[in-house]
């Protein structure tokens, strides 16, 4: 609902009609809001579901979980009234939350004996460091610039270590039950070093973001992980929107690299926008929604089938995040616009779509 309703409330601020009572500029606070706002919490949901099974003891549940909801609520709200709070407060009761969720997952690993995924406790600091760094630069800087760039690539590195198991993971299944022949190629040292290339260019982008060396660092990125993404058999999926999506969402991954690596060598005729939105518009905001109707639909006891609903939903999010990407290209048809409403369309789709199946208990 709150990726949802701010950029509703985003796309009148950025015409100038709106105005929040935040000391963050309106662009810091959209994107303030789109990577520790939704995202945090996204990233929240997805690792208090994911943790029980990797380690097989409880969730996160009761007033430890409502605890968790306030404080990400409180940091909303912190962050849209700074002015009258004071950055340094707002700062603190937003930096909160990801510091509590980071908290309670290492808990829960170390307590599993899980070692093997405190991997993915590292996006979620980059993610915190990214926070605090961000609020530090608003106020001396009077814009936010490197911890942009690192709360992105946080970001990202986990779409490719999260993406990396459950997309071959969930097309061989599919495929082994309904299309039987090629299957994804098997988690091996082809994947690690495309992973260790992408964070290194991540790394690049973030600290020397016009380098020479960071555009081939990220050309070189997006062609492994073009191959890497061939490589899972997603041309073979088309019949199942669930499984296909997984698949165009971690497509916006290369896509995303290849417009910042070009963004660097022809600054003048394609802005860094075009990159940014592909990784976040396409492949955070698409892979995300689609983890959500497969959880949803998983963890209520229904079948897991994208019926017409979620296929509208998967088709408005791919298409927010190319019109976002043309949008930087033909700014005169008004196409942030057209990219926002669909943006909204998806989540707020998803609500209205799954809200009551997650507020009633589990079928049987």
């Amino acid at each position: 609902m709150y990726a949802g309703l701010s950029i509703l409330f985003w796309l009148p601020l950025y015409a100038g009609h709106l105005e929040t009572y935040s000391l963050l500029a309106p662009l810091d606070w959209h994107v303030h809001e789109m990577l520790f706002g939704y995202l945090a919490a996204i990233v929240t949901g997805f690792l208090l579901t994911a943790i029980p099974n990797w380690t097989g003891r409880l969730p996160v549940q009761g007033f430890p979980l409502l605890g968790l909801v306030v404080i990400w609520i409180a940091g909303r709200l912190a962050v849209f009234f700074s002015s009258a709070i004071g950055w340094q407060v707002a700062a603190m009761v937003d930096a909160a939350f990801l510091g509590a969720v980071a908290l309670a997952a290492t808990i829960e690993i170390v307590a599993g004996r899980n070692w093997r995924n405190l991997k993915v406790l590292l996006p979620l600091a980059m993610l915190l460091a990214a926070n605090v760094c961000f609020h530090l630069e608003a106020h001396y800087l009077g814009l936010s610039d490197t911890s942009r760039r690192l709360g992105m690539s946080a970001a990202v590195l986990l779409v490719m270590i999260i993406g990396g198991r459950i997309i071959p993971s969930f097309t061989r299944n599919w495929l082994v039950r309904q299309n039987p022949g090629r299957l994804p190629v098997p988690f091996n040292r082809f994947d690690v070093v495309s992973l260790a290339v992408g964070a290194l260019a991540l790394a690049s982008w973030c600290f020397a973001p016009t380098s020479v060396v960071t555009a081939v660092a990220l050309g070189m990125a997006a062609a492994l992980q073009s191959v890497r993404l061939a490589r899972w058999a997603g041309d073979r999926t088309i019949k199942d929107p669930l499984v296909l999506v997984l698949h165009l969402a971690y497509g916006f991954i290369p896509v995303g690299f290849t417009l910042l690596a070009a963004s660097i060598v022809l600054p003048e005729s394609l802005p860094v926008a075009a990159g940014i939105h592909a990784l976040g518009g396409g492949a955070i905001g698409a892979m995300t929604l689609s983890v959500m109707v497969r959880a949803t639909l998983g963890h209520t006891g229904r079948p897991l089938k994208a019926g017409h609903g979620a296929a509208f939903l998967f088709a408005a999010i791919i298409a927010a995040a190319g019109l976002r990407i043309a949008a930087v290209f033909l700014p005169e048809l008004h196409l942030i616009e057209i990219a926002g409403a669909a943006w909204s369309v998806a989540f707020l789709g998803f609500a209205a779509l799954f809200g009551k199946a997650l507020l009633q208990p589990k079928l049987t």
